[in-house]
């Protein structure tokens, strides 16, 4: 492991961080769902999840559930379901309809064999110990159980990191500048199949591109600046690169007439 990936997946794994910066309320989060508004097309992803979810009975936690955008859907379209919500983050967890409960995805504080279907949307990568991770949800899950978990390509939303560097560059004065921080790349929808499949002999991928397309530059400085938490792992100003890159894309819309941005998720469903 280099230096470079070494501190990278410190910073994205640090519990302090997550639980009192990152994640210490839906600020953060939320611009960065909210971006997919723009997005063609338009997925329904907790619409999509309910539905991988349609023959489960019983229990489901939600493990690493933030705002609570599934746990809220499935309260409305799965009333029958007993849903209960893990975060390490108590802030973000004070507007999410209960039962939750503060948590490790390490340990959690469930028996084994005690749920019908563990949910793991977009958090895998934010744990330090992600194969204990994965251990620990097969272990709760009954039998013939039912894990889905979700991230992003490699690949996803390239042009933002292309948009960061150049701001970078021209905010330090060297062309191109170092590369923003990618909190999905210790789990990516490349990556991921591995993890699972050490506990899951059936791992299917549901891969899920599009493309946003905006014509004004808020939606996307809210999404840039949504990284706050780790402005100090970026090598370079964040506040004055956020405001360059602010200023690039008032003038790419100006002479295009919209900003398009590339995006690559996907949701892993699990079987035994």
């Amino acid at each position: 492991m280099t230096e470079l990936s070494a501190a990278h997946d410190a910073a994205v794994t640090d519990r302090d961080r997550l639980a009192g910066s990152a994640y210490r309320s839906d600020r953060d989060l939320a611009a960065r769902q909210s971006l997919y508004q723009w997005q063609t097309p338009r997925y329904d992803l907790p619409g999509i999840v309910a539905e991988q979810l349609s023959g489960v009975r019983g229990h489901v936690v939600d493990v690493g559930c933030g705002n609570g955008k599934f746990i809220q859907r499935l309260r409305d379209d799965r009333p029958d379901l007993a849903l209960l919500g893990l975060d390490i983050a108590p802030g973000i967890l004070v507007g999410v309809p209960g039962p939750v409960a503060v948590a490790d995805a390490t340990r959690l504080p469930l028996a084994t064999a005690s749920v019908d279907a563990a949910l793991a949307l977009h958090m895998l990568y934010h744990v330090p110990d992600i194969p204990q991770a994965v251990r620990d949800l097969s272990r709760v899950l009954v039998r013939d159980g039912l894990v889905i978990a979700s991230t992003n390509s490699d690949q996803d939303k390239a042009e933002l990191d292309d948009l960061w560097q150049r701001a970078a560059g021209d905010v330090l004065g060297t062309g191109r500048g170092p590369a923003r921080i990618s909190l999905s790349a210790r789990f990516s929808l490349e990556k991921a199949p591995a993890f699972l499949g050490e506990e899951f002999g059936r791992v299917e991928t549901i891969e899920l591109p599009g493309t946003i397309t905006v014509h004004d530059p808020e939606p996307v400085i809210a999404h840039m600046a949504s990284y706050r938490a780790w402005a100090d792992q970026h090598d370079v100003p964040f506040e004055a690169t956020i405001e360059r890159a602010r200023a690039i894309l008032v003038d790419h819309i100006a002479r295009h007439g919209a900003f398009e941005v590339t995006c690559l998720g996907g949701i892993l469903v699990c079987r035994r």
